[in-house]
């Protein structure tokens, strides 16, 4: 026995209980790491399958398909995130809810800027994409007044109806339909009797079905994008063919998001004022230039312009587009499912998702960044105040001098300043980020806004000092502001924007108001 060997100290049948034991840990250890290694490979051998496939085709899937539950078979992630875009969330400045806020009455202003028009009877928060088409169904300036069927251009899976009504030629179809009421392009049914427009946004409308890539649909927006990169140097711009696959991830979103009007010279379709340029003086340079005007002021009776919700021009002025940051990035981040990295259909407000939407570039706490965007947001809408200030106080006087008996020629360049000035207020406040597009931009325009507005009030008062009574004139639209009985419903009976015996229709009429028209 050498000194210090402590195994000669034991018994003999010890020892061999010792290596027995040993032995079974060995390889037990053996087992343990051979499991762990194999499943680490059959992990890693599922990974790079799901890389590889990065989903199954169980059901077919076409243009026909307008259905978004058709595609959720194939695609249940992001159909299961779309879904949620029915969620009641609200910002600090807009937001979903189950019965969705009147503007008009939290912003009573916005009555006298659009006096004689259709929003001045109805303007709700808008919803999630499921809600595109149910909300159009119900709001009250579709109930009340007559509306053009160009409408359907962002609030339905809309392309099979375009193809069905220019007999294959999408382009065609679209011109023909802008032209239709709502009511006739709504429920058109197909030779089966079927219906052609059943669903909200879909996922057909930026997808093309047999990869999954991005595309473009929208034949307003082909010709726009075109128009805009002639006006930029570069001819017989086709954005499926020529745009980037980071530029996609923000022109399917431009393909409603913008500025837009109802073409009176190509049978009332949806046109982008683009071929001048994107900005919002360029907007206007290029209404002046043909003439338009999409109503006759109540009060005033100067043309004016609607601005409609400019996100994308607003965006490409911003320090987000000039980093190459697409809309998808923020509204639709990223997540991680497996090996699939996959676009968050749940399209929101990046304040909904501080740290998908910000956090993957901003290293910045949460709280910081959210106080940021309260920032800018609180300081665009202490703008927006002092413009609506301004615009109401030139309409004031406007109203006044009508009732003095002022002709079109005695206010021609007030009006001129009435039409600049809110149109500049309206692309601002009808714009979805509240001014965080971009900060800059949004304080020039609302700057300009207030300076064209105050102009004109000064040429009105020093033309009929001392006769003008402000008091005695009532700038409000006569229509009365639609209640929230008359607003649209949380739900549809099955899934958003399908039929059912709460959606308006041929044999469903929605309910009338007095004085409509």
């Amino acid at each position: 026995m050498l000194p210090g060997d402590r195994a000669s100290f034991l018994p003999a049948g010890r020892r061999g209980v010792s290596n027995t034991t040993l032995l079974a840990s060995v390889f037990l250890g053996g087992v343990l790491v051979a499991v762990v290694v194999g499943a680490l490979l059959v992990t890693i051998g599922e990974r790079k399958g799901e890389g590889r496939q990065p989903y199954d085709l169980l059901v077919p899937v076409d243009d026909q398909t307008t259905d978004p539950a058709v595609w959720g078979i194939n695609w249940p992630s992001q159909y299961e995130s779309y879904l949620r875009t029915t969620d009641w969330e609200r910002t600090r400045y807009g937001g979903s809810d189950a019965i969705p806020v009147q503007k008009l009455n939290t912003y009573p202003w916005l009555r006298a800027m659009w006096s004689g028009y259709a929003f001045s009877i109805d303007y709700r928060e808008s919803r999630g994409h499921a809600f595109t088409l149910h909300d159009q169904d119900h709001t009250q300036r579709v109930l009340q007044r007559e509306q053009p069927g160009a409408c359907l251009h962002c609030h339905a899976a809309v392309i099979p109806l375009y193809e069905y009504v220019g007999r294959g030629d999408i382009m065609a179809g679209f011109v023909e339909v802008s032209g239709m009421s709502w009511e006739e392009a709504r429920f058109m049914m197909d030779d089966h009797g079927d219906p052609l427009v059943e669903h909200p946004v879909s996922c057909m409308d930026c997808h093309t079905p047999e990869t999954m890539e991005l595309r473009i649909t929208r034949p307003a927006f082909k010709v726009g994008i075109a128009a805009l990169k002639a006006h930029e140097g570069q001819a017989n711009y086709d954005v499926n063919r020529d745009a980037s696959r980071q530029e996609m991830r923000s022109f399917v979103c431009a393909q409603c998001h913008v500025e837009y009007y109802f073409d009176p010279d190509n049978n009332r379709a949806v046109t982008y004022p683009w071929s001048m340029g994107i900005r919002v003086e360029e907007q206007e340079a290029y209404y002046d230039a043909i003439g338009f005007s999409d109503w006759t002021h109540g009060a005033t009776g100067g043309g004016m312009i609607k601005a409609q919700h400019p996100e994308f021009e607003l965006w490409s002025q911003g320090t987000h587009a000039a980093a190459g940051v697409a809309c998808a990035d923020c509204h639709m981040p990223y997540q991680r499912e497996g090996a699939r990295k996959v676009s968050d259909h749940h399209v929101r407000s990046p304040m909904l998702n501080v740290n998908r939407s910000c956090q993957t570039c901003h290293s910045i706490a949460e709280g910081e960044l959210m106080n940021r965007v309260a920032a800018i947001q609180d300081r665009t809408t202490a703008l927006v105040d002092r413009s609506a200030a301004a615009v109401t106080d030139l309409i004031t006087v406007l109203a006044a001098a009508r009732a003095l008996g002022a002709d079109d020629e005695a206010l021609a360049e007030a009006i001129q300043m009435q039409r600049s000035a809110q149109w500049r207020l309206d692309w601002i406040f009808s714009e979805g980020s509240r001014g965080f597009h971009a900060p800059q931009e949004s304080a020039r325009i609302l700057g300009e806004a207030i300076d064209f507005a105050r102009q004109g009030e000064r040429m009105v008062v020093e033309r009929y000092a001392g006769r003008l009574d402000r008091a005695a004139v009532d700038i409000m639209p006569p229509e009365g502001v639609t209640p929230d009985e008359l607003a649209p419903t949380r739900t549809g009976p099955t899934v958003p924007g399908s039929p059912g015996p709460d959606r308006p229709g041929p044999d469903r009429p929605g309910p009338t108001v007095p004085n409509g028209n």
